[in-house]
């Protein structure tokens, strides 16, 4: 099993969380969705797996690049 690490893709803010730990996703499943410049920037799953850890909240600053989320595939 691998884990993908997923990394900002933009400096931001979290807006939303759409799926918990633990749970499964489908590989390009929106993990949580990112604002920034008023853009709603969604993360998606590289793999299906389960994801294995969130990083972040709701509300929390990201820098581009800052790994926000595991998925184990």
């Amino acid at each position: 099993m691998a884990d993908h690490e997923i990394a900002a893709d933009v400096t931001g803010t979290v807006w939303k969380i759409v799926r918990q730990a633990g749970e499964a996703v489908a590989e390009g499943e929106a993990i949580m969705i990112l604002e920034s410049m008023k853009m709603e920037i969604p993360i998606e799953a590289p793999a299906a797996g389960r994801l294995a850890e969130l990083r972040v909240a709701e509300g929390d600053p990201v820098a581009e690049g800052d790994i926000v989320c595991v998925v184990t595939a």
